[in-house]
């Protein structure tokens, strides 16, 4: 088949190509043009921290930029107004305009971590959709039927269950088209979920009478838990901007099931690789020395090889040789005694009141090695003893 390679590394880590033969016909016209093709990925910045599930479709991105095309980020600063289209993540607020535009500079930090900037063209709905009126709304809404939005699961499903469905909602998937008639794409990722959203750019493009753009579909990471997909509400995720030792630590928590599925699409491996790690997975190799090597693949990714290695020598340290880390941050504590749960919070090893309360019901607080048994317990601080909040994080307490 024609540009073998190229697909060999577009299919990789992929679940879905709309349609293959078309993503092989652009690769043609693209060689034969000299004219990069054009990648969207569209972000709601309703945050602003970014994890590694995030960038499954990013990394495709930075797959299509060594291949000589380019990548559009569409900022949906008006998609972002409207909220979760599904009801169901109440993590997705409406947020204002504002809000959305200051956490938009946040996140393109974290994806250049993964991008080129140089083959990044960083884009915002408003610049098409704040000049249009009623009329042109209208327009495009008459170019979909509601039979075709009601065949979409989440849509049907809360209509069948009597649930609230805004008008405003049903708009989401037309204003996304619209986003790729707008930059002109070929290619559009997006997590499986996005299908139908993506499909509406196809039918959107054909109506502007542009040539459709080629849905390129990537799973959603599981989270390290195993259970749900990677989310910051469900403290399952491992961040783009944890520090190596964070990120290393992470990784060495996820179940051994995940090893695999973690190489294929948090470490983007290669078939060599997941060849490699399948073979030690059948032939009984402990699944830890696969989760080094794989949180290795992970951190030297984000942090570079030498920021990898030191990583997995402080894991070593603390988890195999039963050892403190030699290099901790410090906290001043002043006065005689300080609630536990008020300390973890000023010391920021937790971030809040309730994570704090979480952490040391579960057994995940001690002091000099002692167990700390309620967020309301009284302690006594001595100059140099060390707080543990979790696995991985260490605090050696000065007395004012």
């Amino acid at each position: 088949m024609r540009f073998e390679s190229e697909l060999k590394v577009i299919r990789r880590a992929v679940d879905e190509i709309i349609p293959l033969e078309d993503m092989v016909a652009k690769l043609e016209k693209s060689a034969q043009t000299g004219t990069p093709l054009r990648i969207k990925f569209g972000i709601d910045p309703t945050g602003y921290d970014v994890h590694i599930g995030h960038l499954v479709p990013i990394r495709k991105m930075r797959d299509f930029q060594d291949l000589g095309h380019t990548g559009v980020i569409i900022i949906g600063d008006f998609t972002a107004q409207i909220g979760d289209p599904t009801g169901r993540d109440e993590s997705r607020p409406p947020l204002t305009h504002e809000e959305i535009l200051a956490n938009s500079e946040k996140y393109m930090d974290q994806l250049y971590t993964v991008l080129k900037p140089e083959q990044t063209e960083v884009r915002y709905q408003s610049e098409w959709f704040g000049a249009m009126g009623m009329a042109d709304v209208l327009k495009l809404m008459g170019k979909f039927t509601l039979a075709q939005f009601m065949a979409h699961d989440t849509f049907r499903t809360r209509f069948e269950q009597g649930l609230a469905l805004g008008m405003h909602e049903i708009m989401y998937p037309i204003l996304q088209g619209y986003d790729s008639v707008a930059i002109r794409s070929d290619v559009e990722l997006g997590a499986t979920e996005q299908k139908f959203n993506i499909l509406c750019g196809r039918d959107m493009q054909r109506h502007f009478g542009q040539e459709q753009q080629v849905a390129v579909l990537s799973p959603i990471l599981t989270g390290t838990d195993g259970v749900s997909k990677m989310s910051k509400s469900l403290n399952n995720y491992i961040a783009v901007f944890d520090p190596p030792t964070e990120k290393f630590g992470k990784v060495m928590s996820i179940p051994d099931e995940l090893i695999l599925n973690y190489f294929k699409y948090a470490a983007d491996a290669d078939e060599d690789l997941l060849n490699e790690v399948k073979s030690e997975l059948a032939k009984g190799t402990n699944p830890m020395l696969l989760k080094k090597r794989l949180a290795r693949e992970i951190v030297g990714f984000y942090h570079g090889e030498t920021a990898a290695n030191e990583a997995q020598s402080a894991f070593e340290q603390i988890f195999s040789k039963r050892e403190l880390p030699e290099d901790m941050p410090e906290f001043a504590v002043s006065g005689e005694k300080i609630r536990i749960s008020k300390l973890l919070l000023d010391s920021g090893l937790c971030a809040s009141g309730g994570e704090a309360k979480r952490l040391i019901q579960g057994g995940g607080v001690t002091l000099d090695g002692e167990k700390v048994a309620s967020p309301e317990t009284e302690v006594e601080i001595a100059d140099g003893q060390v707080l543990r909040a979790g696995k991985r994080k260490f605090l050696r307490l000065r007395k004012m």
